[in-house]
C-alpha cells in the first residue's frame, strides 16, 4: 500500500498561482502600479525628519487631480499641416531625400533585410565603423554572411530551361 499515499498526493495536490493578478482582464485599463498611495505612517511618528503631525489627515502621496489632455488643441490638430508646402516647396523633391533625422544608408530604401544591410555595410565599410564598433562591425558580417547562406538554399528560384536541380 505504499503506493497510495503518492497517488493521494497526485490526485489531491490543489494547484498553486502565485501571480498577483491571476488574469489579463484583472490589470487592463489600471495603468501604472501606485505606489505608497493612501499609505498612513504608524511608527516613528516622533524625531527630528519633517513628519506629520499624529492628527494630521495629510498623506504622503495623493493621487493628482485628473485633467485630460485636449487632443484637438491647436499645436496637435495642426501638426504636419504645410509639410509639403513650407518644407518640400516644389513636386521635385522626394520626401525621403529630406529625411535628415535617419542614417544615410537607410533613405529611400525598399527591399529585404539582406538588401537593407548590404546597403549598410557598402556605405559604412570605407570609414572608421568597422575601427570604432569592432563588435557591431562584426555581427553585421555575421548576419550578411547567414543571410547570404539562407537565401541560396532557401530562395525559389523560377525554372527555366537548361537549369537542372
Amino acid at each position: 500500500m505504499s503506493w497510495f499515499p503518492s497517488l493521494a498526493k497526485k490526485i489531491f495536490n490543489p494547484q498553486l498561482t502565485f501571480v498577483r493578478n491571476r488574469y489579463w482582464k484583472d490589470r487592463q485599463g489600471a495603468g501604472h502600479l501606485l505606489k505608497r498611495h493612501g499609505y498612513e505612517e504608524t511608527i516613528h511618528k516622533e524625531g527630528l525628519l519633517p513628519r506629520p503631525e499624529p492628527g494630521d489627515t495629510q498623506r504622503l502621496k495623493t493621487l493628482p487631480i485628473y485633467r485630460p489632455n485636449d487632443t484637438w488643441a491647436e499645436h496637435k490638430a495642426l501638426f504636419g499641416q504645410n509639410d509639403y508646402i513650407d518644407i518640400l516647396g516644389n513636386e521635385r523633391v522626394k520626401p525621403h531625400k529630406i529625411l535628415y533625422n535617419i542614417p544615410m544608408w537607410l533613405r529611400g530604401v525598399r527591399g529585404n533585410e539582406y538588401q537593407v544591410i548590404l546597403r549598410k555595410y557598402k556605405t559604412l565599410a570605407p570609414g572608421i565603423y568597422p575601427v570604432a564598433r569592432p563588435t557591431k562591425w562584426h555581427q553585421l558580417r555575421f548576419r550578411i554572411k547567414y543571410l547570404s547562406f539562407f537565401l541560396n538554399r532557401k530562395t525559389k528560384w523560377p525554372l527555366r530551361p537548361g537549369i537542372k536541380r
